[in-house]
C-alpha cells in the first residue's frame, strides 16, 4: 500500500471498517435460518406416521357459530338469533383490536342458549358431536334440519420475531404452527428458528414445548397443530442483540478507525 498515490490509500483505508463490518455480519450460519434444512434440496420424503390431528373440545367462554337450516328459512331464522359478544382484545388476520363476534357464547355450566331448543350442553364436545346433539333436538320442530357448528373465537397468538406478532382468529379448528407463522407474516431474520417456544392451556395448567422448524421431524411432532388460545414465542437470535447492541456497534465502528489510523500511519513511515 506504501506504493499507491496518497488518494487511493486513504479511499482504500475508508473501506476497511465497511469490510470489517461485513465480515462480521457474515459470520452467521445461513443454515440456521433455513426452514427444515435437514432435507437435501433434491429429496425426496414422505412420512407415514405424520402427526395426527385432534379435533378439540368445547369449553367454557368458547364462543359457537351455529346455523340450522330448513327447507323453509322462516322456519329457521328464529333459532339461529345469536348474542353480539364483543371480544376485547381479540383480533383477525386482518383487523387489529376490538371484534364483535356473532355466536352463542358457553357458559360457565358448558350450556348455550339458543331461542326455541333452550338449553343445550355442549362442554367436552367436539364441534362435531355438538352438530349432532343440536340436530337431534331440532328435529322436534323440524323437518330434516341441516345444521353447522364451528367456533366463532378460534383463536391462536403469535409473539416474538415475527413480522406482524398478534392474536388472530382463524375460521377453522385445523391450524398448524406454519399456518400460525404464515398469518403472523413469517419469522424475521433474527427469530431462533431452531427454538420456538409453544405455550398451551392443559387442564388449568401451562404446557411450554420446545419445537425446530430447522428440523423436517416437526411434522411428526403432536404439537404440530394448533389448539385454541395456543401461544406460539420466536426467540430472538444472537444477531437481533447484536443490532440492537448500540455499544457493540460503536466498538465495531472504534475498532474499524483505529486500523485506519494505523494503516494511514504505517503507510508514511
Amino acid at each position: 500500500m506504501r506504493n499507491l498515490p496518497t488518494k487511493k490509500r486513504l479511499n482504500a483505508c475508508r473501506l476497511l471498517p465497511i469490510f470489517f463490518t461485513f465480515f462480521v455480519l457474515s459470520s452467521c450460519s445461513v443454515k440456521k435460518i433455513v426452514y427444515f434444512n435437514d432435507l437435501q434440496s433434491d429429496s425426496l420424503r414422505i412420512f407415514k406416521e405424520a402427526a395426527a390431528f385432534t379435533e378439540p373440545t368445547i369449553q367454557s367462554d368458547d364462543i359457537l357459530s351455529v346455523t340450522i337450516q330448513t327447507l323453509d328459512p322462516t322456519t329457521s331464522s328464529v333459532v339461529n338469533q345469536a348474542e353480539i359478544i364483543q371480544a376485547i382484545g381479540a383480533s383477525s388476520a386482518t383487523t387489529l383490536g376490538n371484534q364483535v363476534i356473532n355466536g352463542f357464547l358457553v357458559d360457565k355450566e358448558g350450556y348455550i342458549q339458543m331461542t326455541l331448543l333452550g338449553k343445550v350442553q355442549v362442554k367436552g364436545l367436539t364441534t362435531f358431536q355438538a352438530r349432532e346433539r343440536i340436530t337431534e333436538m331440532a328435529t322436534k320442530y323440524y323437518k330434516n334440519p341441516t345444521v353447522q357448528v364451528r367456533f366463532a373465537n378460534f383463536k391462536i397468538t403469535v409473539l416474538g420475531e415475527v413480522a406482524r406478532p398478534a392474536t388472530y382468529t382463524v375460521p377453522n379448528e385445523k391450524v398448524t404452527v406454519l399456518d400460525a407463522l404464515g398469518l403472523a407474516g413469517d419469522l424475521t431474520i433474527y427469530g431462533k428458528r431452531e427454538n420456538v417456544l409453544l405455550v398451551r392451556d392443559q387442564v388449568g395448567q401451562k404446557e411450554l414445548v420446545r419445537l425446530n422448524l430447522n428440523d423436517s421431524q416437526v411434522f411428526q411432532s403432536p404439537y404440530f397443530y394448533m389448539r385454541q388460545n395456543d401461544v406460539l414465542y420466536v426467540e430472538p437470535g444472537k444477531g437481533k442483540a447484536a443490532a440492537n447492541n448500540a455499544a457493540r456497534t460503536q466498538t465495531f465502528a472504534i475498532i474499524g478507525s483505529l486500523l485506519s489510523v494505523l494503516i494511514v500511519a504505517f503507510s508514511r513511515l
